[in-house]
């Protein structure tokens, strides 16, 4: 019985100075890059800075809304590359969001950041953008969608480029570099759909 006694009481004093210590490490066993950063030093977050954050916290609802658009072709149109085109955003950016979501449940941050109803991140569509394209059909959808979504890529494309000059989460800049290189041919290609 006291020996039982003694083994809780020493497995409760562990525990208390594991959590008190916790603060103070380096916080590379819950970032699943113990191997990669044991020889750097751990930046003061870890392996992610304020950059990495804000790209995060950004770029889901900016997908979130790329998707949204996109799920209006159905119906709409009648141009199959259009229609293509919406399939292929759906699909490359909902892999896209559930990583971000990923990365920052693993940082301890929440997924979304103050953007005041995220109207002035770059290349986002108000309210009343979506509704009018909601009500338009045939060429006069896809012109509109078509010029909605380059200016859409355009502001992630502005993010992208700003997390990998300070960004410092290697993850991170891959996943932007994906952005920049899908959505510049992305919009290359809606650009030549507008003739």
């Amino acid at each position: 019985m006291t020996s039982k006694k003694l083994v809780g009481a020493a497995l409760a004093a562990l525990a208390s100075f594991s959590v008190l210590t916790g603060c103070a490490s380096s916080d590379t066993a819950s970032s699943g890059h113990a191997m990669s950063s044991m020889n750097a030093p751990a930046p003061r977050q870890g392996d992610h800075n304020q950059a990495d954050i804000t790209f995060a916290q950004g770029m889901i609802p900016h997908h979130e809304q790329a998707i949204a658009m996109a799920k209006l072709v159905d119906g709409r149109t009648r141009d199959a590359k259009v229609v293509d085109l919406a399939t292929r955003i759906q699909k490359a950016q909902d892999p896209e969001i559930q990583q971000l979501t990923g990365l920052l449940k693993g940082w301890g941050v929440a997924p979304s950041g103050d953007h005041s109803g995220h109207g002035s991140m770059s290349g986002m569509m108000t309210e009343e953008d979506l509704a009018k394209l909601g009500q338009a059909k045939d060429a006069a959808f896809d012109r509109q969608w078509l010029e909605m979504m380059v200016k859409h890529h355009e502001g992630a494309l502005m993010m992208a480029k700003t997390v990998l000059q300070q960004g410092s989460n290697a993850e991170v800049k891959a996943l932007a570099q994906k952005v920049i290189d899908g959505q510049q041919a992305e919009i290359t290609e809606m650009r030549a759909l507008l003739g």
